[in-house]
């Protein structure tokens, strides 16, 4: 068992099975597991992520299934990278919260100067991010895919500037877009660079396929890797039309705007409910304890982001948001 065991009980069915991507270990790109697809022609460079956290092996089901079938661009480049292959590697379904990172959380190493840092302690997380870098640094528009802790509605994370909204929108799958500036704790992939930056063309979506371990969040990761791909165009506007037909019509989209993140400040936080996620709260509703500070509904409604049950200090408890003009 790896030292991000959360020590709680599993309370989801483990119901998929993560693929062997043994078989893309090597790559064609110089780095592991990463491979890209030159289609010779002008375009963005289009690229999908999948296994930020080592538990979360939807993503990994989309990429296996979009590579089986040979997808080559249209257009411009297409990459598909499996980003920590060792927490991966480790998966357990008996724990299967205990590998999601090795060492530390993949998805907060991506601020200015973090990766530079001489003293920062070099984690298995922090050779990958270095190895990684120069490929991201490379990459237009990115979709990098990630899955829950609670069985709650899929989303997509679109960061902090209007064109992340946009780009969910033009997605399509899932309906939900939300959109934020991230965590304290440290800044994700999806804000790398100029991905955040509201003066560049390059962008990025982070969606959340539902709970980590159910079956319908490979499907969700299906979905919404085909609205991406053709959104940037990297593909014809049918493409996979013949398994869309099968799935539930594109959803109407919804926004929310996060006002801000609950980060822990104590070892003693605790919810005063079993929050799961996209509830609306009315103002001044009791949405916790850190310590003696009582959390409260600050504006009406108050939704709900991705309650966690990691509750450690430095560490996002829920964000807090409201619903904005799609």
């Amino acid at each position: 068992m790896t030292s991000s065991a959360t020590g709680l009980p599993n309370i989801y069915s483990v119901e998929l099975s993560p693929p062997d991507i043994s078989a893309y270990a090597e790559g064609n790109t110089g780095v592991p597991y990463v491979w890209t697809f030159d289609s010779g022609s002008a375009g963005p460079h289009v690229a999908i992520t999948a296994i930020m956290h080592g538990n979360e092996p939807c993503g990994a089901i989309a990429i296996d299934w979009l590579m089986q079938m040979g997808l080559r661009p249209r257009q411009g480049k297409l990459s598909f990278a499996f980003v920590n292959t060792a927490a991966y590697a480790a998966f357990d379904p008996e724990v299967p919260d205990a590998t999601r990172w090795v060492e530390e959380d993949f998805n907060r190493l991506w601020g200015d100067g973090v990766l530079d840092d001489p003293d920062r302690r070099v984690t298995p997380e922090v050779e990958r991010a270095r190895e990684l870098r120069p490929w991201l640094s490379s990459v237009d528009l990115l979709l990098d895919i990630h899955s829950m802790q609670h069985k709650t509605d899929p989303l997509i994370i679109a960061g902090p500037a209007a064109k992340g909204r946009r780009l969910g929108r033009a997605i399509g799958w899932p309906g939900i877009v939300v959109t934020d500036k991230g965590h304290a704790e440290g800044q994700r992939m999806r804000d790398f660079g100029d991905f955040a930056d509201p003066a560049s063309d390059r962008n990025a979506a982070l969606v959340e396929c539902g709970q980590h371990w159910e079956a319908e969040a490979a499907e969700v990761a299906k979905d919404c890797a085909v609205g991406f791909l053709r959104a940037t165009g990297a593909v014809p506007a049918d493409f996979a039309e013949d398994r869309m037909a099968t799935r539930p019509p594109r959803p109407e989209t919804v926004c929310y705007e996060v006002m801000g993140p609950v980060t822990i400040e104590t070892d003693s936080f605790r919810f005063a409910q079993d929050w799961r996620g996209l509830e609306h709260l009315p103002k001044g509703t009791l949405i916790g304890y850190d310590g003696d500070r009582a959390i409260n509904a600050p504006h009406d409604p108050t939704v709900l982001i991705m309650p966690s049950r990691r509750l450690w200090p430095g560490k996002t408890a829920v964000r807090l948001a409201r619903p904005i003009d799609a």
